[in-house]
């Protein structure tokens, strides 16, 4: 099958989107698909207001139309809901084209943390861009059940894997620092809550693993706190596997894969009762969820690493990525019509 992607997100860009969209397009090649996926790095870029580190694409409409027409896909899933998301979903509409979507990120509760702008505003925005989609692809049951009461009913479960051959139980001497370690993975911004993680009064050492617009004001915060960056591959695994609990402070995530990654190195994982916790940990057994972060780290302690490794097994990006081609719809099928005005309702103006 010929799938097209339609995404904002993408490399050099390191997130759990990027992560996701990375292993399904191999895996979709290794299974014999023809993908192509439209990125930022084909348009001219400028920096995301408030957070620097991702790039927008400017003006990409005519270049995403031509890609399109030469490609002549037989699916269409649309990933992002920025310009490039846009744009393929105005070309899908204007050629009578049916296509998915993905609903990955909160983006109402993050603007709403980063301006003055009302949550609920953008959630219409959302709800808007996601109705002309056949079917809204979500991480998750809960997640699912959240859009639902939000009125976005015609989801479908896209679940997410894990490499268990890079990210293994291994030594933990590759940190030689006191321990336990407490460690975060992840974007380096207000939306993942990372103070509540940075200002626990933890035994051992605590370590930050990541890159975002608030990590110089961080280190300065924080400096008994390690902070090492953005890491990958080998390197990010060493560090996955050397800690004792992995912390996952974030209450608007989607999903979180960052905690799959970590069970899948033995180690537990503390967080939030909230979506994306309650989605991974098995309480008790995997990790804890409380709203007492700093007692749910330390009870985390006490868990069996093989128990984390064997939950993690359970989830593959091969799994992934055939849940996802049965999500898809063909691009001939009746999309969803459009209700009253498609000038107003459905159809993004020529300007944008």
């Amino acid at each position: 099958m010929k799938i097209a992607l339609a995404t904002d997100a993408w490399h050099p860009q390191i997130s759990g989107v990027v992560t996701t969209l990375t292993q399904t397009v191999d895996h979709l090649r290794r299974m014999g698909h023809e993908v192509f996926t439209i990125h930022p790095g084909y348009f001219s870029t400028v920096p995301c207001p408030t957070y620097p580190q991702i790039r927008l694409a400017i003006n990409p409409r005519a270049r995403v139309f031509r890609m399109m027409d030469r490609f002549k896909p037989e699916a269409i899933h649309i990933v992002t809901e920025g310009p490039i998301g846009l744009c393929c979903r105005q070309y899908c509409r204007r050629q009578s084209l049916s296509f998915t979507t993905s609903f990955t990120t909160r983006f109402d509760e993050y603007i709403e943390m980063r301006s003055f702008i009302p949550g609920r505003f953008v959630f219409r925005l959302l709800k808007w861009f996601h109705a002309a989609s056949s079917r809204v692809m979500a991480a998750s049951q809960p997640l699912k059940r959240e859009l639902a009461h939000k009125g976005v009913t015609h989801t479908v479960l896209w679940s997410r894997g894990v490499d268990t051959d890079l990210l293994r139980i291994r030594d933990k001497g590759f940190i030689p620092d006191p321990r336990p370690v407490f460690l975060y993975v992840g974007r380096v911004a207000v939306e993942k809550n990372i103070e509540a993680f940075l200002t626990l009064d933890l035994p051992g050492t605590q370590y930050v693993v990541g890159d975002g617009p608030q990590l110089k004001r961080l280190m300065r915060a924080f400096p008994r706190v390690r902070f090492v960056g953005a890491k990958k591959g080998e390197v990010l695994a060493k560090f996955y596997a050397a800690a004792d609990v992995f912390v996952f402070p974030s209450r608007t995530d989607t999903f979180g894969i960052v905690m799959l990654e970590a069970l899948a190195c033995g180690v537990p994982v503390a967080g939030y009762p909230v979506r994306g916790p309650i989605d991974i940990i098995k309480q008790g057994e995997t990790g804890f969820f409380d709203e007492d972060l700093r007692s749910a780290a330390l009870r985390a302690l006490e868990l069996d690493p093989k128990r984390c490794r064997a939950f993690a097994e359970q989830f593959s990006w091969q799994k992934s990525a055939e849940q996802f081609v049965h999500n898809l719809v063909p691009v001939t099928q009746s999309p969803v019509p459009v209700q009253g005005n498609p000038s107003r309702s459905h159809e993004i103006p020529d300007s944008i």
